[in-house]
């Protein structure tokens, strides 16, 4: 028996379950896996039908374990990646059944990859990246390990996106060159409906269109 554990049970979570029930239907017969909701912390009792189960227990399981985070923080994403592997679970990825992926693209283990999302050639993706619904990755793009794409981000070609890096909803990160590749810093933060048109620097937060770093209104005292 195989067991498939996706690892958060809010929101996200919630929404990807179905998609990764309806792949593992695909790949196996149904007695031969179970899939479940996993938490650190106690386990609660079953969400959307589906057991929940503590890390513990989880790793603890003489079945053979293979495990996804439907987590948005990418500091915790990576932490429990490398706990749960650590302790011999392997990651899966979870790939809707009307994502598409065109041509010669390499995706890193761990990926989400929602509904009606689209990789079109030539990309090379981190490990465990979300890509949330009718998000795009065009042409040569790269992009790092642990990545966040919100819903309905339009990621041209030529991007480079690095580790950590959180891109909001509906934003447009605009087409780079080969000598001149539009970089999204390592940790940085592409607000929701941001428009990018050059580059960001490593764990700073821009907005608008065109995008520019967040300015935070002065204290008042």
């Amino acid at each position: 028996m195989r067991r498939y554990g996706l690892v958060g049970a809010g929101g996200f979570g919630r929404e990807v379950m179905p998609v990764a029930l309806e792949m593992l239907g695909r790949l196996h017969a149904a007695h031969d896996f179970e899939l479940v909701f996993v938490v650190e912390g106690a386990p609660a009792r079953p969400v959307h039908g589906h057991r929940v189960l503590s890390a513990q227990e989880f790793l603890d399981s003489e079945h053979e374990r293979h495990f996804n985070i439907a987590i948005a923080d990418h500091e915790a994403r990576q932490r429990i990646a490398d706990e749960f592997i650590a302790r011999g679970a392997r990651p899966f990825s979870i790939v809707a059944a009307n994502s598409v992926s065109l041509s010669h693209n390499q995706i890193g283990e761990g990926a989400i990859l929602c509904p009606f999302v689209t990789l079109t050639a030539n990309a090379r993706i981190g490990r465990f990246f979300h890509a949330n619904l009718y998000s795009y990755v065009a042409h040569d793009c790269v992009i790092g390990d642990f990545v966040t794409f919100a819903p309905s981000v339009h990621c041209n070609g030529r991007v480079t996106i690095e580790d950590h890096a959180y891109i909001g909803t509906g934003a447009i990160l605009r087409e780079g060159t080969d000598q001149k590749p539009v970089v999204i810093g390592r940790g940085a933060v592409v607000g929701m409906g941001a428009v990018v048109t050059k580059s960001v620097a490593p764990h700073t937060t821009v907005v608008g269109n065109p995008a520019a770093p967040l300015q935070r209104a002065p204290r008042s005292l």
